[in-house]
């Protein structure tokens, strides 16, 4: 694998998903595949599940690591060609990147959306001048569009749980062990909740494309506005209606977003009116009494009352904890490929 970026990247999903619970079965089986290979993360942004599950996944395959915060200690770095570079900026990305590719052996890269284009960030302008220059497999640690990290975890998560039919009380938070039937057909939910900033559409436009490819019923409920571009969101149906999405739900995914601009690009990154307008998208007990005991799922961090309700991700069916903690399981992963294709 050279490329980690979409779905279809990681192959079958079947395999894949097999690889990962072997792996964390036993997470350090292929360490001699990474002895005297390095990974080197590039963050253009804040990190901190990403950075420490990637980490951890390098080294449990013997691999070294170099972290590289390009705000903190690097030039800064102009992106565009064309620009007579006098401002503050003192190196370009175009000789930049070749010069990381020569002390490396894989790239994963961080680059978030900046809102300033549409088109930009759609095409990824970043991560492919990566892809392009560097020499080295490229896989994407978040970026504009899309977290396939994230979303590799967030399958590996409901395939452990889809089929629990216990639940053991949060020991952080007590409570009592909750029963369930699994459904005979999963369903899961994308929601949208509410935030006080403009936050990208990375994480649920990779749920979205992960989910539609997986063996699930998928849902997306958002209210109108919200519509994902079709390249992730594919023929997933959109309700509005929140509480009729939820009804008999297995797993509800929380997250927000600003309007992706499908139909309007001047909307694009914007907050469509006042969040406190839609204080009743938070996630609470109301929306979760309707689904079938379903857990909880966040890639956090999470703002709580706002997103979710306290009641609902500190119950014993919220596992956001777990679903981190798989970070590092489809981190494994995804390097191994990567490592097996040098």
């Amino acid at each position: 694998m050279k490329v980690f970026q979409h779905v279809s990247d990681i192959g079958d999903l079947r395999k894949a998903l097999d690889e990962a619970f072997e792996i964390k079965a036993d997470r350090y089986k292929y360490q001699q595949l990474g002895k005297n290979k390095t990974a080197m993360l590039i963050f253009f942004n804040n990190s901190l599940r990403t950075r420490l599950s990637t980490q951890k996944a390098a080294l449990n395959l013997g691999m070294n690591v170099i972290v590289l915060d390009v705000n903190q200690g690097a030039w800064k770095l102009e992106t565009e060609r064309g620009m007579i570079m006098e401002s503050d900026k003192s190196e370009h990305l175009l000789e930049a990147i070749p010069v990381m590719g020569c002390y490396c052996d894989v790239i994963g890269v961080r680059s978030f959306a900046t809102f300033e284009s549409r088109k930009d960030d759609y095409e990824e302008k970043i991560l492919q001048q990566f892809i392009k220059y560097s020499g080295r497999p490229v896989f994407f640690m978040e970026s504009a569009t899309v977290h396939p990290l994230q979303a590799f975890a967030d399958l590996i998560t409901i395939e452990e749980y889809k089929n629990k039919t216990l639940i053991e009380p949060n020991p952080l938070f007590g409570g009592k062990a909750i029963s369930r039937t699994p459904s005979k057909r999963t369903k899961v939910v994308l929601t949208w909740a509410p935030h006080p900033k403009a936050l990208p559409q990375a994480v649920p436009n990779s749920f979205a494309e992960w989910m539609n490819a997986a063996d699930v019923d998928f849902v997306i409920t958002h209210p109108k506005g919200y519509e994902l571009d079709p390249e992730f969101a594919g023929n997933a149906p959109v309700e509005y209606d929140q509480m009729k999405a939820f009804e008999n739900a297995d797993f509800i995914y929380a997250k927000n977003w600003s309007c992706p601009g499908v139909t309007l690009p001047e909307d694009y990154g914007k907050v469509l009116g006042d969040y406190h307008e839609f204080a009743d998208w938070t996630v609470s007990d109301r929306q979760m009494a309707v689904t079938n005991n379903a857990f909880f799922m966040h890639c956090l961090p999470v703002r709580r009352n706002m997103i979710v309700t306290d009641n609902v991700i500190e119950a014993p069916t919220s596992i956001v904890i777990p679903e981190a903690a798989n970070r590092e399981i489809s981190a494994t992963v995804v390097l191994k490929r990567m490592l097996e294709s040098l």
